[in-house]
């Protein structure tokens, strides 16, 4: 059932990437959470989330702005890091609140408060219509890396920011999403080695991990061969409510 949950999920997820430019670590990050802990589960998701976008680059590199990937990255690679930094940091940290439900007993700790409320703020912000209206002007584009790289690094909540700095960009629906799939590999490629370094990789359940990635790729073929085709609106509140209900149970530490 763990196995089945996670492939269907990374399929899905990996399917919507294509359509709105974010989705697979925002809907994989809970499912890993309910089996994993909180610093394990950004790890796999983080690993799910670089192999299919490396997968993907094959598939639309030729669309992907080149030039702007390369100078979002410059500001998001240090960021990550800083991000990844302080994930270690709170998976170290004591618990918060003990509390029980029923003869339940449950642990409100920082790592699992900080992504649940990150998770929390993201599915507020793609529910508000002016934050998916929002356009920021290029020139803010270093912020933009800066602050999607940190968060990405943080949580993997990285699509939403870079989306929101991107949009401006005048690039066609092909070549934004292919730049921010470029984009994405630099920070994965930041995040992921210094998961390592501080231990977050723990026993790596490769009997899952496996069949989660090849899940995630077939998502991404099949979004690759239908992009365009869909309509993208409904499945953003979807996947908001999703990311609402799920950080709130993650910042209380029931899953």
């Amino acid at each position: 059932m763990e196995i089945l949950l996670i492939c269907v999920v990374a399929f899905l997820a990996s399917l919507l990437t294509f359509y709105s430019g974010f989705g697979l670590g925002t809907l994989l990050l809970p499912v890993f959470s309910v089996f994993y802990g909180v610093q394990t589960a950004v790890f796999l998701t983080a690993l799910v989330h670089f192999l299919n976008n490396s997968f993907k680059a094959v598939l639309v590199w030729k669309q992907a702005n080149k030039q702007l990937a390369l100078k979002f990255a410059l500001f998001a690679i240090p960021a990550g890091l800083a991000g990844a930094n302080l994930l270690g940091i709170l998976d170290e940290s004591e618990g918060l609140y003990h509390y029980t439900i029923g003869e339940m007993g449950y642990v409100i700790d920082p790592i699992q408060l900080t992504v649940g409320l990150l998770m929390v703020i993201f599915g507020i912000l793609e529910l508000s219509k002016k934050f998916g209206a929002l356009q920021i002007d290029l020139k803010w584009l270093p912020l933009g890396g800066i602050l999607s790289g940190f968060f990405g690094g943080l949580s993997g909540h990285q699509g939403a920011l870079r989306t929101a700095f991107l949009i401006r960009a005048g690039l066609s629906r092909e070549a934004f999403i292919a730049t921010g799939i470029f984009i994405a590999c630099a920070i994965d490629l930041t995040r992921i080695p210094y998961y390592m370094y501080i231990g977050g990789e723990g026993e790596l359940p490769y009997m899952t991990l496996l069949p989660a990635v090849l899940s995630a790729f077939a998502g991404a073929w099949l979004g690759n061969k239908y992009i365009g085709k869909v309509q993208i609106s409904l499945i953003r509140k979807l996947v908001a409510v999703f990311l609402l209900l799920s950080g709130s149970l993650i910042a209380l530490g029931i899953i």
